[in-house]
């Protein structure tokens, strides 16, 4: 999704998202503000920020920044998985296959996501679903090197 796409799911939400200068972070929620860093130079960034923010605002609860603890660090994830499947999922995955990706530099340009948010999304695929995942007549391998192949 654009970054206009999420502002209007946040506004749908009644959520206020502003863009600040925040120091040590890209994105922070507070009840139904968030914040984005104002100096990230792409919308494209930004819609990451965002996903993932959109994410806490969905999944979490309670002041999470102190990742030592373990339950924290989970509600951390859950709100990552959460702006990975609303940015990429697994159809995006096969979505960007079937359109001829190659690459993963060629799957985010297709998803509309930052080569290192993809990258991250796939670890956190691999962590949830192991070596592979079928989905829609269609295997997704995340072991041992990512690739995708349609199954009849």
């Amino acid at each position: 999704m654009t970054y206009e796409e999420l502002l209007a799911i946040a506004d749908n939400e009644n959520i206020i998202v502003k863009e600040k200068s925040l120091s040590d972070h890209d994105g922070r929620i507070m009840g139904k503000r968030i914040a984005i860093r104002r100096d990230i130079e792409t919308s494209l960034e930004k819609s990451c920020v965002l996903a993932e923010e959109l994410g806490h605002y969905y999944t979490t609860y309670g002041d999470i920044r102190e990742q030592s603890d373990i339950l924290n660090r989970k509600q951390e994830r859950r709100a990552r998985l959460y702006a990975y499947d609303l940015q990429i999922g697994l159809s995006g995955l096969i979505k960007a296959y079937e359109a001829g990706c190659c690459s993963l530099d060629e799957m985010a340009d297709f998803l509309e996501v930052t080569e290192k948010f993809l990258f991250e999304a796939l670890q956190c695929y691999r962590e949830k679903y192991g070596i592979y995942k079928s989905h829609n007549n269609y295997i997704i391998y995340f072991e041992p090197c990512f690739r995708i192949i349609r199954i009849n």
